[in-house]
């Protein structure tokens, strides 16, 4: 009788020690991404001899916020907050604009029935494996021939075609029970309110996701905003703390604090999305 509770006990051992293992895996991996982000911050509080000297050292000797002023004080090196402004304003157009172009066309592609519906699905997934540099010159012509250069809609209008966006939301719309929409087109509803009433709100998760990798993709991206901004008021943060990379000399204490300066909003966001983040990746599905 003893026998079965010792293989049960040793068996509850050894999932304890998995679990261990793995809470003890996953805090490393952890750890590797935290601690350069921590590293970050504390030099950003470093005097620029400290932020240089070596040995290096981890905690500063003296917390000064000489950086964090240099950066938006009243005798700004650079227009940091001008570049935070733009940088804002840049993503969250581009995050809404992808939203409004790509969840109609996902929901044609999930549910609607047209000639040529796998052709313009294939088409449309087979721009996903080219290089995106190799749009760069025909978007410039684009934008160039608009007079757009040098506003923010040449930030916000050419990245917006998402095949990535159409892709990731017709997942999902397959995912969802047809019944509802059904019984709404048995009530009378057409199929723009359907879409609107009934698929929309149900895709929260799906939208929120969706929204925060335009985000973190428009904040992020320094090649284009190169090629078609000139007046350095008008940078965004990721090629204007570029500018403060000195061509003999660096300081890094003031380089840390703008790159927290450019990593808090991105984390705010995130946190503040991370439920819907977490609930939309889990329920697309990768089915046909």
């Amino acid at each position: 009788m003893r026998l079965p509770r010792v293989h049960g006990s040793s068996r509850v051992r050894r999932l304890q020690v998995w679990r261990a293992l793995s809470y003890a895996a996953l805090i490393g991996l952890a750890a590797v991404y935290i601690a350069p982000v921590i590293w970050m911050a504390l030099t950003s509080l470093k005097s620029p001899p400290e932020a240089t000297a070596m040995p290096p050292t981890l905690l500063p000797a003296r917390v000064t916020f000489e950086s964090y002023e240099a950066l938006a004080g009243p005798g700004a090196q650079a227009p940091v907050l001008r570049w935070l402004l733009n940088s804002v304003l840049s993503a969250v157009a581009h995050a809404l604009l992808v939203l409004a172009t790509a969840a109609p066309a996902a929901y044609a592609l999930a549910r609607m029935e047209f000639r040529g519906k796998r052709l313009v699905l294939a088409a449309l997934l087979s721009t996903l494996f080219i290089p995106p540099i190799l749009f760069l010159p025909a978007n410039y012509l684009i934008v160039r021939a608009l007079g757009w250069l040098d506003s923010l809609p040449a930030l916000v209008v050419p990245p917006a075609a998402s095949a990535f966006g159409v892709f990731f939301l017709r997942q999902f719309f397959l995912d969802l029970p047809r019944e509802l929409e059904e019984a709404a087109a048995l009530d009378g509803a057409t199929r723009l309110q359907v879409f609107w009433k009934i698929v929309l709100p149900l895709s929260k998760p799906a939208l929120a996701t969706l929204a925060v990798l335009c985000v973190l993709s428009n904040w992020n991206d320094f090649l284009w905003p190169v090629y078609v901004l000139f007046n350095p008021e008008k940078l965004t943060l990721s090629p204007g703390l570029a500018l403060l990379q000195a061509a003999h000399a660096t300081d890094y204490a003031l380089v840390a604090a703008g790159a927290v300066v450019a990593s808090v909003p991105i984390l705010a966001v995130f946190i503040a999305a991370q439920r819907y983040v977490i609930e939309g990746v889990a329920r697309t599905g990768l089915k046909e």
